[in-house]
């Protein structure tokens, strides 16, 4: 069994900044692409960013620029840091991972429980 454990949310004033965390522990042979997606109320989910296993980002055009993906794979973990938070970032955050959990397996997908990120205007 495999679990995501995502940290860092809170409430914030526009401008400032929060860092997200997102540990995935458990039966894990290999972690591919790891991102963050979010969902404010009444809109559906969106990525946010994303990073694969080489480090490649790829960003939504909302957040280029103020957000910053990294990842250590040493410890399975991915961050988001978010920088200039704009009221419009308010939503649960979610993270994601694409896990191989054993030898021959496919890949599946992993889904955190979300942390609630409020920018106060």
């Amino acid at each position: 069994q495999v679990h995501l454990v995502e940290s860092g949310g809170g409430l914030v004033q526009a401008g400032g900044s929060l860092r997200l965390s997102c540990a995935a522990s458990g039966s894990i042979l290999s972690i591919n692409a790891m991102g963050w997606y979010r969902q404010a109320p009444g809109k559906e989910r969106e990525l946010v960013a994303a990073i694969t296993s080489g480090g490649r980002t790829n960003y939504a055009d909302s957040v280029k620029g103020r957000f910053t993906i990294s990842r250590d794979n040493d410890k399975n973990t991915v961050y988001l840091q978010m920088n200039s938070l704009k009221p419009e970032d308010t939503a649960v955050y979610y993270c994601n991972a694409a896990i191989t959990e054993m030898v021959f397996t496919p890949v599946s997908d992993y889904w955190g429980q979300g942390t609630q990120v409020t920018v106060s205007s």
